[in-house]
């Protein structure tokens, strides 16, 4: 099961860095949706992610005194390279790594695929991902807070997908793609313009 689980994550992240392989020197210095970084710190992000196993991400917390956010700077750093194509290929080294924190594999797959479109939405670059990989995902945040909040950001709203079987929630209706739900779910404010319903102004608010 654990095999299966660690499948779709190495996809996605084969599939990141293929779609990143031509990107000039301008495109990587974009800023992402996560503003403070650019989309080459983001993907540096996601290395280091797929490097930690639970002792070198305690000893990290430790380290920095329990303050995630300079954890999370640390580790980055130690990933970017000294260029965009060095940041490149140390992404590349980590695509089939099953090293990750202390968290469950399907966290994995949200941090390859939310911060994917982190770096991919400023780029103008679309990803149609494997519907039943999304709609995993998508039930992952809804039912969890952990790193993210997500079940607490849609509470008292219903979330339904318009492309395939994902819902979740009573309340106040907020329709649109799964990747757009999942994406709204985990703050991403932007994705909020590709939803509809009642649900959708309180979902902004708390983006």
């Amino acid at each position: 099961m654990t095999d299966a689980l660690w499948q779709p994550v190495h996809a996605e992240r084969a599939a990141l860095a293929a779609d990143l392989k031509d990107l000039t020197d301008e495109q990587w210095a974009t800023t992402s949706l996560c503003t403070e970084f650019s989309v080459r710190e983001v993907l540096a992000h996601i290395t280091a992610a797929a490097t930690l196993n639970p002792v070198r991400w305690m000893v990290g917390v430790i380290r920095c005194r329990f303050d995630f956010d300079k954890q999370v700077a640390m580790r980055l750093a130690e990933h970017l390279g000294t260029s965009p194509a060095g940041t490149l290929a140390r992404f590349r080294d980590v695509v089939t790594s099953t090293t990750k924190p202390p968290l469950p594999v399907v966290a994995m797959l949200g941090e390859t695929i939310v911060h994917g479109e982190d770096i991919r939405r400023p780029l103008g670059i679309r990803r149609d991902y494997p519907l039943e990989t999304i709609t995993r995902l998508a039930g992952y945040y809804a039912s969890s807070d952990m790193v993210v909040l997500a079940k607490g950001r849609i509470g008292g709203l219903r979330l339904k997908a318009t492309d395939g079987p994902f819902a979740t929630g009573d309340g106040a209706l907020v329709s649109g793609t799964t990747l757009a739900l999942t994406m709204a779910m985990t703050g991403r404010k932007a994705y909020c313009d590709e939803l509809e319903g009642d649900g959708v102004p309180v979902l902004r608010d708390k983006a």
